[in-house]
């Protein structure tokens, strides 16, 4: 694989106008397209094979009128003034008129005509019914419904909005997190290489595959549901695997420019070498990522694939453009930045890495982690370990109007109604009943489910034939765990609430669904876990030719990723962040798991990949396994610290996100990101393999004999180079092509 990824950066180098010219127009091909499509992501989740699903396409086929969206308008007014006043209830009453005129809607239920008011008669509730699902609403129609009520607006009333699909109800990404994460990124780079042009390399590149892959799924988005949140977390991996990957080549690349290498023979010997761990970690993560779609959950499946096409556009454009633009940048990468401050400093950093690298800090660790390996393990696994504590009461839902910023119209709205009505009204059940003949059928079936425990009120809202639907409200939210208590009661108890009707029935509505979310997420998750690592164990093993590192990288992960998903419960679920992040105490994204899984575990191989490639290149070449684990970590510390801090940065910088889905998936991938590559791969991997010493690389005679080596640390290449007159004759390349530096 090494002379492959040799041949392709060379011959990039060398071609590096087409090179640049090509990636440049499927930029632009992508952004016209994107524009053409109108494409728009949404917060829709649906889960086929669930009840809830079925109740939907049952609602849609017998009862259409019910089988869309809906939207709960909440109307308040201030004290001293009721709803039932002539002014505020003619402006409320022409509102619902209006609103019932918009494109889309069904009916209206008004709420003078059946509908709830408060006690103190200062807040009521009016139901919109929508033809067609959340994701079909167009914003421009949700425009005009906001802009319908404004009679009841001018008569004092205050105007809010809660439901599956309301006036600003989609999440339109910001684009400071990228921004501040680039900025970030773009310093650390600088002090990492001292020169302007080594650290804007990888940060151009990264930013063409995000362009590329936010187009790509703007264009999508026009033919298939796409969740929001899948531009969100492809964004944040195709920033931080593009930046990453470019500075493992850039970083190899230099060095041996430093050396006294031509340009043209550096790029090949960095791609050929550091260029086999990029290909093996970001296969790694791509593999983890298309795992999502063993859960079954189209929304999940796409997120994985949406966030593996900005891996794999990572991945082409470090083999391709990166080189290439080696190849413009030529002899000035030896040019350290004339800025006024750490000039002096980076250069002494560069050149002390490539001819004293002992002295750095990066070496003095591995020396530190090494001497007291035993002492280091203890003491990381355990800090680990009381960090995973909290994940053991973790609660999982998906997030709701509750978590919310105050700020927006669905978390007053859920206030109100809270305090107006109880909680329950937030989240209504639609239970359909199925073969019902009499409307006496259908109020007793809506007296028995009146009398089940949790039940606040249960009202029969419609009949088609032989369909009705009961609207009943919980005693509790739409996200409490009492709640999701009573659908699982209500669905074991459907024959005694149904008996003598003949009907059956069945629970859904949105809480019912996003119930049935939670509950699929969870039960995938162990399968998911096992397709996962056992594809990785077989990447891994077959990369390194032993099954003790993919053995340690699982164990090392699972450590990582469980400190990190405790932190996340204890400062969201517990509330112990609800200052610092100006969050509101909630449970945890129930989806949650299954991405941190598939990216953690993606990202803490890259890390491991590119750890152990070095060590394992320095046992090779000098047989001590011991001294390899401290020089392969401390080669190794220095850019595998600016990678995981740029990750950590760009992950950090989407926490100030108003978005609360946003902002715990931010927090979660930074928290394990940083705990992965500082306290595992950093150190407990060096103080296990030094632990194990020469025992770590063993692997069966017949291993040996019929898995191919993949070559991942380079070292046939520079076999092969080592028996030519000079660098330049290698391979398959015409010294007389050899395009002079720069």
């Amino acid at each position: 694989m090494s002379t492959y990824l040799f041949r392709i950066a060379r011959w990039s180098f060398h071609r590096r106008r087409r090179v640049l010219a090509a990636w440049l127009i499927i930029v632009v091909v992508m952004i016209i397209v994107a524009g053409a499509s109108g494409g728009k992501t949404n917060d829709e989740f649906t889960i086929p094979g669930t009840e809830s699903q079925h109740v939907t396409d049952l609602l849609e086929q017998k009862l259409p009128a019910l089988g869309g969206a809906q939207t709960t308008v909440v109307f308040a007014t201030p004290n001293g003034v009721k709803v039932t006043d002539p002014g505020p209830m003619s402006g409320i009453e022409q509102s619902m008129a209006n609103i019932a005129k918009v494109p889309g809607v069904s009916q209206v239920a008004d709420p003078f005509q059946g509908g709830p008011i408060s006690q103190n008669g200062q807040v009521a509730l009016g139901n919109v019914q929508w033809t067609k699902q959340p994701a079909d609403i167009k914003d421009s129609t949700l425009d005009q419904m906001k802009a319908a009520v404004a009679p009841a607006e001018a008569a004092g009333v205050q105007v809010e909005y809660n439901g599956s699909v309301y006036p600003g109800w989609r999440v339109v990404p910001s684009e400071l997190p990228e921004l501040v994460g680039l900025i970030i990124a773009f310093i650390i780079l600088l002090i990492t290489f001292g020169s302007l042009a080594a650290s804007g390399l990888p940060i151009m590149t990264a930013v063409i595959g995000v362009l590329i892959t936010v187009m790509t799924i703007t264009a999508l988005a026009a033919v298939m549901t796409i969740a929001s949140t899948s531009t969100t977390v492809a964004i944040m991996l195709g920033l931080s695997t593009g930046i990453d990957y470019g500075l493992f080549i850039i970083g190899r690349h230099r060095d041996g420019v430093l050396r006294g290498m031509r340009p043209y023979d550096a790029v090949g010997l960095a791609a050929g070498t550091a260029g086999g761990s990029v290909v093996f970690a970001a296969l790694t993560v791509i593999i983890a990522l298309c795992g999502l779609a063993v859960v079954g959950i189209p929304f999940l499946t796409i997120m994985g694939v949406a966030a593996a096409g900005a891996v794999f556009l990572s991945l082409l454009l470090s083999l391709t453009l990166i080189p290439a633009m080696l190849g413009f940048a030529g002899e000035r990468l030896k040019n350290f930045s004339r800025l006024p401050f750490g000039r002096d400093h980076s250069e002494r950093i560069a050149k002390q890495s490539v001819q004293a690298p002992e002295k750095s800090r990066g070496w003095r660790w591995a020396r530190f982690v090494v001497h007291h390996r035993i002492t280091v393990l203890i003491t990381g696994v355990l800090a680990l370990l009381v960090l995973a504590l909290p994940a053991t009461q973790v609660e999982l839902g998906l997030p709701g109007a509750s978590s919310n910023p105050k700020s927006n119209t669905s978390r007053k709205a859920y206030d109100i109604t809270t305090a107006a009505f109880g909680p329950g009204f937030n989240g209504p059940l639609l239970v359909v009943a199925d073969g019902v003949t009499s409307q006496q059928q259908v109020q007793q079936i809506a007296a028995g489910l009146a009398k089940q425990p949790g039940v606040a009120a249960a009202t029969p809202v419609a009949q088609n034939g032989d369909t009705a639907v009961i609207r009943v409200i919980p005693t509790t939210g739409p996200n409490d765990t009492q709640t999701a208590t009573l659908v699982h009661h209500l669905r074991d108890n459907r024959t005694a609430i149904a008996a003598g009707s003949g009907a059956s029935i069945l629970i859904g509505g949105l809480t019912a669904s996003n119930i049935d979310v939670s509950a699929k997420l969870s039960s995938a998750l162990p399968i998911f876990l096992a397709v996962v690592i056992g594809l990785a164990f077989i990447l891994l093993t077959f990369a390194f030719r032993t099954i003790w590192v993919p053995i340690k990288s699982i164990i090392g992960f699972l450590l990582s990723v469980g400190a990190a998903f405790g932190c996340t419960v204890a400062l969201f679920q517990w509330g112990w962040g609800q200052t610092l992040f100006n969050v509101t105490k909630s449970e945890t994204i129930s989806f949650l798991p299954i991405i941190m899984i598939a990216i953690i575990f993606g990202l803490s191989s890259d890390y491991e990949v590119f750890v152990v490639s070095r060590i394992k290149e320095d046992f090779t070449q000098k047989g001590d396994a011991v001294e390899a684990v401290r020089r392969g970590t401390g080669r190794a510390a220095r850019v595998v610290t600016a990678a995981a801090l740029i990750m950590f940065s760009i992950f950090v910088a989407f926490i100030v996100s108003p978005t609360p889905t946003i902002k715990v998936i931010g927090f979660s991938f930074a928290a394990g990101v940083f705990l992965d590559a500082f306290v595992v791969r950093l150190t407990l991997v060096p103080a296990v393999m030094a632990l194990a010493k020469s025992g770590f690389w063993y692997h069966p005679q017949w291993f040996a004999k019929y898995v191919p080596d993949p070559d991942i640390e380079g070292e046939q290449l520079q076999e092969q180079l080592e028996h030519h007159e000079g660098v330049a004759a290698t391979i398959d390349v015409d010294p007389r092509e050899i395009p002079p530096a720069g």
